[in-house]
């Protein structure tokens, strides 16, 4: 797709006089509910996509830093992968868990040969929230035990337990009802609550504070800590050096499970290893992962120790996990990213990008942190860098600014002030700086606002 000129002539006005975009915003505002999130003021009608580039139905192309949050790993519309579903479709649709494939057990053999040692089992389904359901079940299960922590900053999905997972108020439309779920500090080294700058003392007190909520508001007898290894809705917050190594000894001390959330980290998006708690060398009991799995398509999956996969003897079902067709995307997907070397990719261009965000930085005093790793990188925005007071509003500007841009990022982190970049793992050098260069435009545009 040409970066100027669009595949399609803009669609024009009917004889209404409405155009087919103006048509798609009233659908969206009298048929759909209400609360899903668009972003812009003016939400994107998307039609078309090729590798880092969508169009939008009134011819607009777009660089796309955000890859639907983190999800069209390879690029948009990858010709392997669409390929391949193209041929399965024509084969075999749909089967439920009932029948076995040979694309689901080839992705879950895929799946074995690059996660972390140990996980040897794998169950798919749809999306990370039903991964992160099924990796908590399997760990009660497994424990006989009921108490799950999570930590604060971190968000699981939308159902009813995964909201009570999450520590963020504004996705939390229900006060908690599932019992057993408890909060602890999170490993949150730009607001860090012990010392700034966080140093190896910080660690000692978060694996502290996990402790200390074991002790004093369960019975002792947790079934598992959960954590994403870079908390992605809470702003790309990336744990001190030695976190996850302290808070595993804890919660193994005491019978629990280590559950690792890698649905937005995962599949090379760190850079130099395939999953994001590598790099920390600690290996989960259980692991969750989607978004970048299928480029797209809805797979997720939920990988766990042999022994503790066994654990789960009660009849259980997944009517479109494993389907025929998501598999063949996620195999393709995979193969691509095994050829390209993904995670030696993301280190490259992620360490391009961090330099290009880092003199954004220093030209630009709104800018508190930059953080990330790899192609997950972030800016956290504040009113000044003294009092590191969160501006929600320079956040919304940049959105803006970067889409008069024709560039596409994310925002997140609990006060909506922090703009979040991922593209597809397979970004050039060349469109790197083309985004870089852009982004640059869109600062300007907000300090002259």
């Amino acid at each position: 797709m040409s970066t100027t000129t669009p595949t399609t002539p803009p669609v024009r006005g009917t004889a209404t006089g409405a155009t087919l975009t103006e048509r798609v915003r009233a659908g969206n505002a009298r048929h759909l509910f209400p609360c899903e999130t668009r972003l812009y003021a003016e939400p994107l009608v998307l039609a078309r996509g090729d590798g880092v580039f969508v169009e939008d139905t009134d011819g607009r192309t777009y660089l796309d830093l955000f890859s639907g949050i983190l999800t069209t790993s390879v690029g948009h519309c990858h010709p392997e992968v669409v390929g391949a579903v193209q041929r399965q479709v024509e084969t075999l649709g749909h089967t439920s868990t009932l029948y076995m494939t040979e694309n689901e057990v080839a992705m879950a053999e895929r799946l074995t040969r690059i996660a972390p040692r140990g996980l040897d089992r794998t169950f798919f389904t749809n999306s990370g929230t039903e991964a992160i359901e099924t990796a908590v079940m399997l760990a009660r299960v497994h424990t006989g035990r009921s108490d799950v922590f999570a930590l604060r900053y971190g968000y699981s999905g939308r159902s009813a337990l995964a909201t009570d997972l999450t520590a963020h108020a504004a996705w939390r439309p229900l006060p908690a009802s599932a019992p057993g779920i408890k909060h602890v500090l999170s490993p949150y080294p730009y607001r860090c609550p012990f010392h700034r700058p966080c140093d190896e003392r910080c660690v000692d007190a978060l694996a502290h504070d996990l402790e200390e909520a074991i002790v004093t508001t369960t019975n002792g007898r947790p079934a598992a800590l959960l954590a994403e290894t870079v908390l992605g809705v809470g702003g790309y917050i990336v744990p001190q050096p030695g976190y996850f190594a302290r808070v595993a000894e804890v919660i193994r001390r005491y019978g629990g499970l280590l559950i690792i959330d890698e649905v937005q980290s995962g599949f090379g998006r760190t850079g130099g290893h395939w999953f994001g708690i590598e790099h920390w060398g600690v290996e989960p009991d259980i692991m969750v992962m989607a978004k970048g799995i299928a480029n797209g398509f809805p797979v997720a999956a939920t990988m766990a120790r042999d022994d503790v996969a066994k654990s789960w003897t009660a009849k259980t079902i997944s009517t479109f996990g494993g389907n025929p067709v998501g598999m063949a995307a996620a195999i393709a997907t995979n193969d691509v990213m095994v050829r390209e070397n993904v995670p030696a990719r993301a280190e490259a261009r992620g360490r391009q990008l961090r330099e290009g965000l880092d003199a954004l930085q220093a030209r630009h005093d709104w800018i508190g942190d930059v953080r990330g790793m790899g192609l997950m990188q972030a800016l956290e925005l504040v009113d000044d860098r003294e009092s590191r007071t969160a501006s929600a509003t320079h956040a919304k500007r940049l959105l803006e600014a970067a889409k008069d841009e024709a560039l596409l990022i994310g925002v997140g982190g609990l006060n909506g002030n922090v703009i979040r970049i991922g593209p597809s793992l397979l970004i050039t050098e060349e469109e790197v700086a083309d985004a870089l260069a852009r982004l640059e435009r869109a600062c300007q545009r907000v300090e002259a606002a």
